[in-house]
Parts: C-alpha cells; sequence; structure tokens
C-alpha cells in the first residue's frame, strides 16, 4: 500500500494533477492504473537510461575497445550494430510480438538479455586481448542490439495500451530529463583524473555494476498493469515482413511519417562531428569530451520536460520546431567556421553548440516517438513501429558513410549539409496530420 501511494504521488506531482483521468484511447481498467503504470515505466526507462549512458559506444565502450588492443574496424562498428542492429530487425521481430494478448514480458526477457551483454562486456574487457577481445565485443553488442530491439517493439505496444496519449509525452519528456541528470554526472566524471587515469578493469567493473540497471529496470516493469489486447500473425515471417512494408504505399499519412523521421536522423547524425571539429580546433585536451557529455546531458535535463508537454499538445509541431534548430545551429557552425574560424576555436563554443544540438535532439526524440504511438492503436501501432524502425536502420547504416565526405568537403561542410537535411526535415513534418486531431490510417 506504501509503495502505490508513493508511485501515485510520483505521477500526480508531475503531470501536476491530483486525479487526471483523461481517458479517451485506453480502457476503463487500464486507466484506473494509469498513475501507478506512468511511474513504474518511468523508473524503467531511467534505469535503463543510466546504463546507457555508463556503457556508452560513444565514451566508455570505445574507450574500452582501444585499450584492449581490438582491431579498429571493431571501433568503426559500434555504434552502427548497437543502433541498426535493433532497429532492422523489428520488421520480423513485430510477427512475434502481434501474437501475444499481454506484451509486457517481452520487455522484460530483452532487458535481461541487455544485462546480461553488457555483464559480458565487462567480463571481456577483463579478461580478452587483441581480436579475441574484438570479436567478443562485436558478438556481444549484435545480442545487446537484438535484445534491445525485442524491447523498443514492446514498448511502445506498452506504453500505448497502459498511459493515456495526453500522458505519454511527459512520460517520454521527464524519463529523458532524468537521463539527462545522469549523462551530466556521467561528464562531470569523465573531466576526473581518476576516469581519464583508469585502467580497463575498472572500466570492466563499471560495466558489470552498470548491467544491473538492467535487471532493476526489468523488477520494475514486470510489476506494469498490463491488460490483454487484440492478437494477430502467424503466417510466414517472410511474406508477412513484406505485407507490412506495403504500409509505405498504402498509408500516405505513415510514408510521409517515416520520410520527415529519416530526414530528423540529421540531430544524431550531427553529434560526431561537432565533437570532431571541436577536436581539430582545440588539439583533443583531455577533458574535451567529458564537455560535450556533460553539455548534452545538461541539454536533455532542462529541455525534456518541456519538449514532453508541448508534445501532448502537439508532437508534430516538436518535431518542426527541434529539426529547425537543428538546421539553424548546424548552419551557424559552418558559417561560423568559414566566415570567423577563430570564434570555433574558443574553448567554450563548440560544446555550447553541441547543447544547442542536443536541446534540439531530445525534442526530436521526444517528438517523434510520441507521434508514432499517437498514430494509431493496437496491432496497426506494433506495424507502424517494426516498419519505421527497420527502415530507418538501414538507412542509418548508409547515412553513416556521410562521415567520409569529411575529408573532401571540411567537418564544418558535413554539418552544413546535415543542416540542409534538418530544414528538409522541419518541411516534411509540418505536412503531418496532427495525431490529436485526425487519427492515420482511419
Amino acid at each position: 500500500m506504501r509503495s502505490r501511494i508513493l508511485i501515485d504521488g510520483i505521477y500526480e506531482k508531475l503531470v501536476n494533477e491530483e486525479d487526471a483521468r483523461v481517458c479517451t484511447d485506453i480502457s476503463e481498467d487500464a486507466c484506473r492504473e494509469t498513475p501507478g503504470n506512468f511511474s513504474l515505466l518511468l523508473i524503467s526507462y531511467f534505469l535503463t537510461k543510466l546504463g546507457d549512458a555508463i556503457a556508452s559506444p560513444k565514451t566508455v565502450l570505445a574507450w574500452v575497445t582501444t585499450a584492449v588492443g581490438a582491431p579498429a574496424i571493431v571501433l568503426s562498428f559500434l555504434v552502427p550494430i548497437r543502433e541498426s542492429g535493433s532497429l532492422i530487425p523489428q520488421l520480423f521481430i513485430a510477427r512475434y510480438v502481434r501474437q501475444l494478448p499481454v506484451r509486457k514480458w517481452v520487455w522484460v526477457v530483452g532487458s535481461l538479455a541487455q544485462a546480461g551483454a553488457i555483464a559480458g562486456l565487462g567480463i571481456v574487457a577483463v579478461t580478452l586481448q587483441g581480436e579475441a577481445a574484438g570479436w567478443g565485443i562485436i558478438g556481444l553488442i549484435i545480442v545487446f542490439s537484438l535484445a534491445r530491439g525485442f524491447c523498443s517493439v514492446a514498448a511502445k505496444d506498452v506504453l500505448g495500451k497502459t498511459v493515456p496519449k495526453t500522458r505519454r509525452g511527459q512520460l517520454t519528456g521527464w524519463a529523458a530529463s532524468a537521463a539527462g541528470l545522469v549523462t551530466l554526472g556521467v561528464g562531470v566524471t569523465l573531466m576526473l583524473p581518476l576516469a581519464q587515469d583508469g585502467s580497463v578493469q575498472m572500466f570492466g567493473v563499471l560495466l558489470v555494476a552498470s548491467s544491473l540497471t538492467w535487471v532493476l529496470a526489468t523488477v520494475t516493469y514486470a510489476r506494469v498493469r498490463e491488460f490483454p489486447g487484440e492478437t494477430g500473425g502467424g503466417g510466414n515471417a517472410i511474406s508477412e515482413a513484406l505485407s507490412r512494408l506495403d504500409l509505405l504505399r498504402t498509408d500516405p499519412g505513415f510514408r510521409r511519417f517515416v520520410i520527415a523521421r529519416a530526414l530528423l536522423m540529421c540531430s544524431a547524425l550531427s553529434a560526431p562531428f561537432y565533437v570532431a571539429l571541436g577536436q581539430q580546433k582545440l588539439d583533443s585536451p583531455a577533458y574535451l569530451l567529458g564537455l560535450f557529455v556533460a553539455a548534452g546531458g545538461l541539454a536533455s535535463l532542462v529541455s525534456a520536460p518541456f519538449w514532453g508537454r508541448f508534445a501532448d499538445h502537439s508532437s508534430k509541431w516538436v518535431m518542426v520546431i527541434s529539426a529547425a534548430i537543428t538546421a539553424a545551429a548546424g548552419i551557424a557552425v559552418f558559417l561560423f567556421d568559414q566566415l570567423a574560424p577563430a570564434a570555433i576555436s574558443m574553448l567554450w563554443f563548440m560544446p555550447s553548440a553541441y547543447f544547442v544540438l542536443s536541446l534540439a535532439h531530445s525534442g526530436v526524440r521526444v517528438g517523434r516517438k510520441t507521434y508514432l504511438v499517437d498514430l494509431a492503436s493496437g496491432n496497426r501501432r506494433t506495424d507502424y513501429v517494426a516498419v519505421s524502425n527497420t527502415v530507418i536502420g538501414v538507412l542509418l547504416l548508409a547515412a553513416g558513410a556521410v562521415g567520409a565526405l569529411a575529408s573532401i568537403i571540411s567537418i564544418s561542410g558535413v554539418i552544413g549539409i546535415l543542416s540542409l537535411m534538418g530544414m528538409a526535415g522541419a518541411a516534411m513534418s509540418a505536412t503531418l496530420p496532427d495525431t490529436h486531431i485526425a487519427e492515420s490510417g482511419s
């Protein structure tokens, strides 16, 4: 009883209401459980975000990969495999998820698998070297990514069944804000001498410890009260997957969303080039990475709750505005580099620009996630999630090649090109139907 009062209190404070039962798209039974489910989902998301911050492929995993003497190709594939490996298979994963009336257990199993993979990475770090360590890291990242794919498909369904439409953006926003606080702490830690001089054994132990965040998240998520929903599927996996892809042809609203989401990848794709430009101009001081990580964490901390509330009003306009900010920040960086390069070399400039980019990226993530969950219900939502994530996963691998342009047109030139992508993404997002006015696919 005491724990129920606590989690209900969390809900009331975060949504700033005493008894908000705005349930027009979930059942009465689910509506009664909304406060508890909202809080349990929030805690679970926070815990997995904490693990993600510690086991980031851009920081800790990259450092460990280099420290154990793994081949350079392993380092170059860390981020693409981690991201695309969880997205591309979702079209096939969805077939199995669709057959389950209660889908939270898919998330539970997937989260435990992620915990095992991260613990395995820690063990590899302290026991293996060279090529053996490299292959071990790649294999465990693949396992982690596949498990993450199952969680992604199930999570949006569970969210859509347990939290009403006008509360989903706030849940995503508060989770991202909490993750921002954690990431800020990670960034500050990376600036300390202890982290800069730490041994690979220390980071291995850190990875094993971080796996416990997924275990705790699993225990929390298992308490979510999810009621049975519609089921479907059971045919040939390949033919069903191809039939789901046909949504891109037959559903114009969904097709526009996928195109907009593809263009909005610019906010994520730009981030490494902001860091690389800062390193180029400042000769890579040891504390620079910490400054960038802290800037990103602070941006999520201060902006995500705002984006969440805004998304509950109009997630499409969150996408429009955040894409426009991404474009404006990138164009500014490009112009400063071309016209006033001395400014780029100031210590504060690139971390500040990265802060603005991270503000925008937080909006992109909250906006697109909320929009997709609100776009449809039941198995239709599962199909939308699977198709869009699979397509984006393939495009992410292809878009990763944009880095090759840096040697031809400069790093800031790549940022400029990605900014044009952001402008196009803002324009495309503006054409989307508002999910609070009309339901797509109906």
